[in-house]
């Protein structure tokens, strides 16, 4: 059994479907359920005991540390923090708490349930799985924006760079990251963390550049591109992300960081460009116009980085992991799946959704 905190988000709800999706062991999926956790995503799952969600916070230390006591889990994987760059930048407060006090408060019921854990040397294993302290692994997701800013035709981001985060949220993620180290070289700990880049792909609240300018694009709506558009990102489908977690869970070494990348770098301008095109292609403006001419150039956000680029080298010499996806494939299947899911898009906007889960979960506290 593994817990994934943070799984009804975009990332680790992927990673949840597509867990179950390959194999049996269950899913204890932790999530407070804020606005971008979405129940919805995780809808298959429903009924499919394998999957047990309880809503909470990682922070509620109490309720943590009773869910590993009672169901034992061989790993731990944290997708849980608060992501957004722009609410960040105007609200810090909630991303100080989640992704650094969370993220302290996480570590310390895993390093008691740990401490409680048999050594390999006593041959017997928890909850008669055979987990005990040498198997048991916490993997904390990260993000490649702990790393700051490129400057062109500077070398990529390795594993090795250093740390220079540049809004609230890449500085409270770098802080989670050194706590994740410290419980390692400090407690023993066995730690594993992943620095990725952009995701992109299904199930994608619509706050982020590509599921932003899809919806407002399909609404008729301005795409606002910040500055000149020109801001370098590597970009990463979902569900490759997904694949790298499990092999880095799988064979990563302990205490060891593993950069996730896709190997594709483009200005946001272009990603903008693209989508318009893909949607002139699969769903044309009933006047006739492109979708090109709905870009709207606003004003560049605060402490903007100019450029991120992830060198994934490291994880496919050792782990033999690449991306399955090229940036054509991927952004392909993702505007079809926004085509496909418009009520899915609508549900997230709207009071509905939030009315249907605080009727359905708000007394979900422990499983």
């Amino acid at each position: 059994m593994i817990v994934v905190t943070g799984g009804a988000g975009f990332i680790g709800g992927n990673f949840v479907l597509d867990w179950l999706a390959g194999r049996d062991e269950p899913v204890i999926n932790l999530d407070k359920l804020t606005y971008a956790g979405n129940m919805e995503t995780l809808a298959t799952l429903r009924d499919d005991p394998r999957h047990i969600f309880v809503k909470g916070d990682i922070g509620d230390s109490a309720l943590v540390g009773e869910l590993l006591v009672r169901h034992q889990p061989r790993a731990i994987i944290n997708f849980a923090a608060e992501s957004h760059v722009d609410r960040s930048i105007s609200s810090p407060e909630d991303f100080i708490q989640t992704n650094i006090v969370g993220t302290f408060r996480l570590l310390e019921a895993v390093r008691a349930y740990w401490n409680s854990l048999p050594s390999p040397a006593s041959g017997r294993g928890a909850g008669g799985e055979g987990v005990d302290q040498a198997a048991f692994r916490f993997l904390h997701v990260s993000t490649d924006e702990v790393y700051g800013s490129l400057a062109p035709g500077e070398a990529a981001f390795t594993e090795t760079h250093r740390y220079e985060p540049n809004s609230p949220y890449s500085a409270s993620k770098a802080a989670s990251d050194h706590l994740v180290r410290a419980y390692h070289h400090t407690y023993g700990l066995p730690v594993l963390t992943t620095n990725c880049s952009n995701n992109y792909g299904p199930c994608h609240f619509p706050e982020k550049l590509i599921p932003l300018m899809i919806v407002n694009a399909l609404a008729g709506k301005p795409l606002p591109v910040y500055g000149d558009g020109m801001q370098v990102r590597d970009w990463l489908y979902v569900k490759d992300h997904c694949s790298a977690i499990r092999r880095v869970l799988e064979a990563g070494k302990s205490g060891e960081v593993y950069n996730v990348g896709g190997w594709n770098e483009k200005p946001n301008i272009a990603i903008v460009n693209i989508v318009c095109d893909l949607l002139d292609e699969l769903r044309p403006r009933s006047d006739g116009k492109h979708y090109r001419e709905q870009i709207s150039y606003v004003k560049d956000r605060p402490g903007h980085d100019r450029r991120y680029a992830i060198d994934a080298g490291k994880i496919q010499r050792e782990l033999g992991w690449t991306p399955a996806e090229t940036f054509e494939t991927g952004i392909r299947k993702t505007v079809l799946w926004y085509l496909a899911h418009a009520e899915w898009v609508a549900h997230v906007q709207s009071g509905v959704y939030r009315d249907w889960v605080d009727a359905h979960y708000a007394g979900v506290t422990a499983a």
